[in-house]
């Protein structure tokens, strides 16, 4: 089975059924030998064959020009040396240096093509991770760590990248082999038989070298895989580490992932140690016997003394391309291991799929008319806006649940089941229940970050299922619980879905979210620079760029899921009175524990059992209502319940 953790479950695993062919779970154990990898890197090469092509056709220049220097130089020794002809000397040197010259050249342009095409298939590996990886359902990301998700998209790419870069190298090696054996054989087949004859024992080495290194380099990639896991969530999470003195822990952790790398690591070692040197060996075999047969070959003038320094220089030439052999198997492994990781994450399915023909929202409201001008509010100077940047979507934002049931595990009791729930255009509603009732799912469902297992969820007529998703999350804006900014400007962060917008519409919406004051006191007010996910700011202050920025992109739905909840009690009026500007005019649903922020709903529902259970204000539902009362009264909403 394939196990995914839900979102609003963490701890859960849902289960989606046998998991589709040549799936493999990320961070698991590889059990394939490495033909993933080799598909996903050979398929990437296809799509830059003609720059490879290029790369391999300099590489054959090169070869070229280094097989034809021993030739060159046996017409020197015998046409020149042999015969004290200082003129033939010079001639045939002048032409070992153009070749030299050309092989010297085709060097550097083989290693600019060899590296300009790698980079290229590293760069668009990466984007495809990238893209993929934003696709994905939201319980990968929970299930995945952050770090085996950077480790692909670094270390294992940079593995790959340096496998493409030996591609030129190595046909250009095979070449010169081929060659230089050809060549030999026509010189002299005893010889070239001896030169040549620990070639079949070098490819049987060559074989088990591969075989065996395969699982000892995928455990090395996983280990760094865990090892930057670890790494990640102590910088990320340095503020909860020293704020419980628990540096020794992750010292620790790391020392322990540290260890089992380094363990990983010694283990391929030793099967480079066992199989390189009789790698690097076998080579110099050749040339002994041509040294000591050929020498008997020229004493007896059966071989010329150009021919056997020919076969020296040759057996010679040899000698790189076959070292480099155990390198080359060496490199390849490590890139297939790495390249099948990375098709893990490829091959990962997005559960929430682009509709094939989506339907548009509808552009005016049910009776055909255009959206409503503005609504100016009471004491509002004339221009102010409300429920928005242009209040564009008056008369839109119709939310509708439809008998709607979803659970995170399969087979068990869902967390919603029946859930029926409409929000007119511009209504207010605040849902609340106990934890692990499903509110935040509600929200979730909304915005689609999951699929209903029955029954519909409609934004203005239009199932969500059918809309495009860019066009869903830009109808639906969404204020998290735990605010995440950017290490951008604060006008960036506003501008986050709005890229393009202007000083003065940044602003607006600053105004709105009741974050302008603060922000102009700054000292370099919306070019101010925020640090890491904020984390210079307050918690007050955060949450009220998060709701600008959320009014910026001019929903037809906002959600606020527990938007109050991080701040200071003290403080929160001054979220509430950002929120209550927001809300006016603009269809919401506001998830809250305290009171006072779910009183700034136009109507509260309480969510219980997976379904609506009791609906009114506030002020009827606490009188009435003795679960309603009882959800209020837990010590998480009583935070909030003298405010």
């Amino acid at each position: 089975m394939c196990h995914e953790l839900g979102a609003a479950h963490p701890a859960s695993v849902r289960l989606s059924g046998p998991c589709p062919r040549g799936r493999t779970v990320i961070g698991t154990a590889a059990t394939t030998d490495g033909r993933q990898g080799w598909r996903l890197i050979l398929a990437t090469l296809r799509d830059q064959r003609r720059g490879i092509a290029v790369g391999v056709a300099v590489g054959l220049v090169w070869t070229a020009a280094k097989v034809t220097v021993p030739l060159l130089v046996q017409q020197a020794v015998d046409q020149g040396i042999s015969s004290g002809d200082a003129a033939a000397i010079r001639n045939w040197a002048i032409l070992v240096g153009v070749a030299g010259l050309v092989a010297a050249a085709f060097t550097g342009l083989r290693r600019y093509f060899a590296f300009r095409e790698s980079r290229l298939v590293e760069a668009r590996l990466r984007q495809k991770i990238f893209a993929h990886t934003q696709r994905l359902h939201f319980a990968y990301h929970d299930r995945v760590q952050t770090g085996e998700l950077l480790s692909r998209a670094n270390t294992d790419l940079q593995q790959i990248q340096a496998m493409v870069v030996l591609i030129p190298l190595t046909i250009s090696n095979a070449v010169t082999v081929l060659s230089v054996a050809v060549i030999l054989m026509v010189m002299d087949p005893t010889l070239a038989v001896l030169a040549l004859g620990s070639l079949p024992l070098l490819n049987v080495l060559g074989k088990r070298f591969s075989t065996r290194l395969h699982p000892e380099v995928m455990a090395i990639q996983r280990e760094s895989a865990q090892l930057a896991s670890v790494v990640e969530e102590s910088v990320s999470g340095v503020r909860v580490i020293r704020g419980f003195g628990a540096e020794q822990v992750f010292e620790d952790r790391l020392s322990t992932e540290a260890d089992d790398l380094y363990d990983a690591s010694m283990s391929a070692a030793r099967v480079r140690a066992r199989f390189l040197p009789a790698m690097e060996l076998l080579p110099n075999v050749g040339l002994i016997a041509v040294l000591g047969f050929g020498g008997h070959q020229v004493l007896s003038g059966a071989l010329t003394l150009g021919q056997l320094l020919a076969f020296n220089v040759y057996i010679v030439l040899l000698v790189w391309p076959l070292r480099m052999l155990g390198m080359i198997i060496a490199q390849a492994q490590r890139a297939a291991a790495s390249a099948e990781r990375v098709h893990e994450v490829l091959a990962a399915e997005a559960h929430i799929a682009e509709p094939a023909d989506p339907t548009p929202l509808p552009r005016t409201d049910r009776n055909g008319d255009s959206p409503t001008p503005p609504v100016v509010a009471a004491g509002k100077g004339a221009g102010t806006e409300v429920g928005g940047i242009d209040a564009g979507h008056a008369g839109l934002g119709e939310v509708v649940f439809d008998g709607v049931r979803f659970g995170y595990l399969s087979g068990q009791v869902p967390v919603l089941d029946g859930f029926d729930l409409r929000l007119a255009p511009g209504e207010s509603v605040a849902l609340v229940g106990s934890t692990g009732s499903g509110k935040s799912t509600v929200a979730r469902l909304l915005a689609r970050f999951y699929d209903v297992d029955h029954g519909a969820v409609r934004i203005d007529g239009v199932d969500v299922r059918d809309l495009a998703l860019g066009e869903l999350r830009r109808a639906v804006g969404i204020v998290f619980e735990d605010t995440f900014l950017f290490s951008d400007s604060i006008a960036a962060n506003i501008a986050f879905a709005q890229p393009d917008a202007t000083v003065e519409q940044i602003r607006r919406a600053a105004r709105l979210a009741g974050a302008d004051e603060f922000v102009a006191a700054l000292p370099d007010g919306y070019d101010t620079l925020v640090g890491e996910r904020g984390f210079s700011l307050s918690g007050g202050q955060r949450q009220r760029l998060a709701i600008a920025r959320a009014v910026l992109s001019d929903p037809r739905v906002l959600i606020l899921d527990d938007a109050t909840s991080a701040v200071d009690p003290t403080k929160e009026h001054e979220i509430r009175d950002a929120m209550g500007e927001v809300m006016a005019g603009r269809t919401t649903l506001v998830i809250a524990h305290r009171p006072a922020t779910v009183a700034l709903a136009d109507r509260v529902v309480l969510l219980d059992g997976g379904r609506a259970a009791a609906t009114g204000t506030h002020e009827e539902l606490l009188a009435t209502n003795a679960v309603y009362r009882q959800v209020l009264a837990s010590p998480l909403a009583g935070e909030g319940a003298a405010t």
